[in-house]
């Protein structure tokens, strides 16, 4: 299994909870697909950039995870489907070691 790196921001119209919930959610779905959570990384809320979906701000997250190659697919649908995460970037992990 290879490493990845997932940076998520969810809105900023959802509370701490809720926040929670999402990130626990996407471990649960990363676990039912024979992969496994090393660590994540909470950095609360911050400005954006530039706006996405007329939001200013999100609750910004960061997970290393590992997953077979054959679900990196369908673990992108899932995130996707989410209408609470508004951004995503995933990509191999660059951390040796990780």
């Amino acid at each position: 299994m290879k490493k990845y790196e997932l940076m998520s921001i969810f809105k900023p119209n959802l509370d701490a909870e809720e926040v929670d919930k999402l990130i626990e959610k996407i471990e649960s779905v990363i676990k039912d697909f024979g992969g496994s959570v090393e660590s994540t990384d909470k950095a609360g809320r911050k400005k954006l950039a530039y706006e996405i979906q007329n939001f200013r701000d999100g609750y910004f997250s960061t997970m290393i995870l590992s997953l077979p190659a054959d679900k990196v697919a369908e673990f992108k649908r899932q995130l996707r489907l989410n209408d609470n995460i508004l951004r995503t970037m995933f990509m191999e992990s660059a951390k040796a070691g990780v």
